[in-house]
């Protein structure tokens, strides 16, 4: 919603100059012809109304390249980050390697956990629960798209619980669980995520 206003508000600003500029044109018109021979006053007339077409054909195309570069831009950048999004959770949870949330992650990132979970040191320790928590794990994206800086991501976690998760000791059981991720991106880091999945058959399991 905060693209669509923007674009919004881009598209009223080049409405706007386009406006004032035919206006003040309109006005160096006046003041011209006044200076004219009277007999000139129509081939001026004519020739600054082709110019008039001309000016504003350019105006418009320059409004809609700008516009059309601005959209392929932000696609771009939201497919670039589905790949490395999906790259940094296959890394952590697939592989164990934690160490690639330092530089995947922004500062001040918050995940919404109960309670909260807020800055870069303490949002890996969190994750790093599932590394330490399960073996045999598997992470899996389902399926994932991304508009803007926002991304939501379709997941399948499935492990068996042998070690200590968030102080639980180990069950050995198998946790098969279905969820969904909901983040931020700016300049490449994730600055915000939030879980869905159902809690309670999570620790049933």
């Amino acid at each position: 919603m905060m693209q669509a206003r923007n674009f919004d508000l881009i598209i009223h600003r080049q409405m706007d100059f386009i406006c004032s500029f035919l206006f003040e044109w309109e006005q160096i018109q006046n003041c011209f012809w006044q200076s004219v021979n009277r007999k000139d006053v129509v081939l001026i007339n004519t020739n600054s109304k082709q110019m008039k077409k001309i000016c504003l054909l350019i105006l418009m195309s320059g409004l809609i390249f700008g516009c059309t570069s601005k959209s392929e831009q932000n696609e771009k950048i939201a497919a670039e980050n589905v790949v490395n999004y999906g790259h940094v959770w296959d890394v952590v949870i697939n592989e164990g390697r934690s160490n690639i949330l330092d530089t995947a992650y922004a500062e001040n990132v918050v995940l919404h956990t109960v309670p909260e979970t807020k800055g870069k040191a303490a949002a890996k320790a969190y994750y790093e629960n599932y590394i330490t928590g399960f073996s045999d794990r598997k992470f899996i994206v389902k399926e994932s798209f991304a508009t803007g800086n926002k991304l939501v991501k379709y997941w399948q976690f499935k492990g068996k619980h042998t070690g200590p998760f968030f102080g639980i000791p180990a069950t050995g059981k198998t946790v098969d669980v279905i969820g969904c991720t909901i983040a931020t991106i700016v300049d490449g880091k994730i600055t915000e995520e939030q879980d869905f999945f159902d809690n309670l058959e999570f620790f049933k399991q």
